[in-house]
């Protein structure tokens, strides 16, 4: 058991359900956070964001859920299986996590791809650092090429016995490997292959169509008030 200290921010309006107002509550960022406190909060609900580890705390919602695969009993489906297929001759390359302008440009584009106008598509590379980096997080960046063309990358924390996924963005002229579908594949294989229990997600969210997605992966557990629970139960 630990003790950490907490904030809860003023409700603010929900980044994922139209009229519903959202609280978040925040690791105070006096508290020295490293990689085995949080490996211990990703359990509990919690997430980061750059530096900062964060849960949801809505008064009146309780609709994000955090979810996980238990790597042991993953099934693919039939359109994953079709993608791991399409991509047996990716290669994969672990990085540490530095700045690589190659990234930073493939992560622009993706973005005005998928949310052209948005505001993270006109992010600078201190904030594209804030938001993927983190200064005491074991995190790496995981390349995935086709040949000579860069086709994605994969931020990735590893937390001693589980993965977490933190963000994948993409070569848009490569969208039909599926390559969000096939990082989130390969950091199932890897966390199998080294020992590992769980790849961590996220939120899920049944009513959001950008989160709701995560139940594709199968069996998917979802943490309900204290206890981890296959979703949809």
């Amino acid at each position: 058991m630990i003790s950490v200290p907490l904030f809860l921010t003023e409700p603010h309006e929900c980044s994922y359900l139209d009229d519903q107002a959202a609280q978040t509550v925040f690791v105070h960022p006096s508290y020295p956070v490293n990689t085995p406190v949080y490996s211990l909060l990703i359990e509990k609900g919690f997430r980061r964001s750059g530096d900062d580890v964060y849960a949801t705390k809505c008064p009146a919602c309780t609709a994000c859920l955090s979810a996980r695969i238990p790597v042991s009993r993953f099934k693919p489906d039939r359109r994953q299986r079709r993608c791991w297929r399409k991509n047996h001759d990716t290669h994969t390359i672990i990085k540490n996590a530095q700045f690589d302008p190659r990234h930073f440009d493939l992560y622009l584009k993706y973005q005005n791809f998928k949310h052209p106008g948005g505001s993270m598509a006109e992010v600078d590379e201190a904030e594209y650092n804030r938001f993927l980096s983190s200064s005491w997080c074991d995190t790496r960046f995981v390349e995935f090429w086709r040949q000579d063309q860069l086709m994605a990358v994969a931020v990735v924390d590893f937390l001693g016995d589980a993965l977490s996924a933190v963000y994948t963005f993409f070569e848009p002229d490569l969208a039909h490997f599926s390559p969000g579908t096939y990082g989130v594949l390969w950091q199932i294989d890897y966390a199998k292959k080294h020992g590992m229990e769980y790849v961590y997600l996220g939120y899920w969210i049944e009513q959001c169509p950008k989160m709701s997605y995560k139940s594709q992966y199968k069996p998917l557990e979802v943490l309900i008030g204290q206890h981890w629970r296959m979703a949809g139960e």
